[in-house]
């Protein structure tokens, strides 16, 4: 279940959850920022475990691995 989200003051702003495109409050109140909850942020966390994302590796030049 999602906390419930408390309207923003001068001081917070609303950002999309990047798990559930749903609004977040991107302030230090919300312990799960920038995610809305913290299932959406297991289950971020859970892609990354899983090696649904990963980040790219630059590939290895033909130079780089020979010996003379």
């Amino acid at each position: 279940m999602k906390p419930a989200i408390t309207l923003p003051d001068s001081t917070q702003r609303i950002v999309t959850c990047p798990a559930c495109g749903g609004p977040s409050v991107y302030a230090q109140g919300n312990a799960f920022r920038p995610f809305c909850s913290e299932r959406c942020k297991q289950m971020d966390l859970g892609a990354w475990a899983s090696e649904r994302f990963v980040v790219p590796v630059p590939a290895a030049s033909d130079e780089a691995g020979q010996a003379d």
